[in-house]
């Protein structure tokens, strides 16, 4: 090849590079569009783990992006109303929010099924439904009808049944109570007498204090510790059986999520797992330590009774019974997490609970 030949074909090859350069810019600036949304959420920011996790996804994604996908978080109140997350997302007048599906039954029960019901799935088979066994594809399949995608972000892990101002010994002394609790339970328990109210969370204190509710289930020890319910209302049942591990989510606006190229739909994603692993773990981490804090400040801890338990049981599966019955919706997701369910704690008898049980008896026997 002789110095001309070269020196010409070279020029035609650098000619290429930089035509190839220049095609790829506009390329790449496609798949990383500048995008700033508004996420606002269902908690207030002084909930540190609800709220935190949603602060995990916006610095996940910014970050990721290289600062060109920004999500920018509100607490609840801040642009919207805590309960009124869903219907902003629906009508895009936000892109995305953080909230518990189960705050919007008003709308229809079927909401319940997108965090927790009554007897329904623990924290790992709640996770383990929505993510490996449709759970997440049936809720979407819902939610559609909102104009509101779904992605999970948080489980707070099975929760305290809440705080009362008078012991609760019989299924009697449930007869009459205001209680501020959220989703389905609401209906199942005024199959027992109690009369429900939904309530924000930053609402909660000031009307168990005044008397507008007689009792509160809110999460667990380290939220109840920090909203202060002790001071006001001292005895501490346990468990929340209608939140043995409720899921909490993103909602994004459908249209808005479509959307995104897909490296962002990705990124998005992924934040989420993030998000939703933190929250169950801090929580796991905190509430050990609330609890014993709590109980040294004078908060009395009871079980709820056998015959509590029994009676709002078969309340609960009389409730789905009629639901199912008129809701095609509703009867397609339950059904799908009882059967889950059905595996699921056959499962957990044989390895989860066998060395829990073992564990336990140890620690009170004082080897742990």
């Amino acid at each position: 090849m002789n110095r001309r030949t070269f020196i010409r074909q070279a020029g035609t090859a650098g000619v290429g590079v930089a035509a190839a350069a220049t095609l790829a810019a506009p390329a790449i600036a496609q798949e990383n569009p500048k995008i700033t949304w508004r996420m606002t959420s269902s908690f207030t920011k002084g909930l540190d783990i609800l709220f935190g996790a949603g602060q995990i996804v916006a610095d996940h994604v910014r970050e990721a992006s290289g600062g060109n996908f920004t999500i920018q978080h509100f607490a609840g109140g801040e642009i919207v109303p805590a309960l009124q997350a869903a219907d902003a997302v629906s009508s895009g007048t936000v892109e995305m929010a953080h909230t518990c599906s189960y705050y919007y039954v008003g709308k229809d029960p079927t909401f319940a099924l997108g965090t927790s019901v009554p007897f329904g799935l623990n924290a790992r088979q709640t996770n383990a439904w929505f993510n490996q066994a449709g759970g997440n594809e049936l809720l979407n399949e819902f939610l559609a009808g909102y104009n509101i995608h779904s992605i999970l972000l948080g489980n707070t892990g099975a929760q305290m049944g809440g705080w009362f101002r008078k012991e609760i010994n019989t299924i009697d002394d449930l007869k009459g109570l205001k209680m501020r609790i959220a989703g389905l339970t609401g209906q199942v328990m005024s199959k027992v007498g109690v009369t429900p109210q939904q309530i924000a969370g930053g609402d909660v204190y000031a009307a168990l204090e005044k008397g507008t509710i007689d009792a509160t289930e809110f999460v667990g020890p380290y939220d109840d510790q920090k909203l202060g319910f002790h001071k006001v209302a001292k005895y501490y049942y346990y468990p929340a059986w209608w939140e043995g591990g409720p899921a909490v989510h993103a909602f994004v606006n459908l249209e808005k999520f479509n959307g995104l190229p897909e490296n962002y739909k990705r990124m998005l994603q992924d934040a989420c797992a993030a998000g939703s692993a933190s929250m169950l773990e801090r929580y796991d981490a905190q509430n050990p330590v609330a609890l014993r804090e709590l109980v040294a400040e004078g908060a009395i801890l009871r079980p709820f009774s056998q015959e509590i338990l029994d009676i709002c049981y078969k309340a609960a599966l009389e409730t789905y019974a009629e639901i199912s019955a008129t809701n095609p919706a509703f009867k397609k997701i339950y059904d799908s997490q009882q059967a889950f369910k059905k595996d699921a704690y056959l499962w957990s008898q044989i390895a989860e609970y066998s060395y829990d049980t073992f564990m336990m008896i140890q620690q009170r026997n004082g080897n742990l």
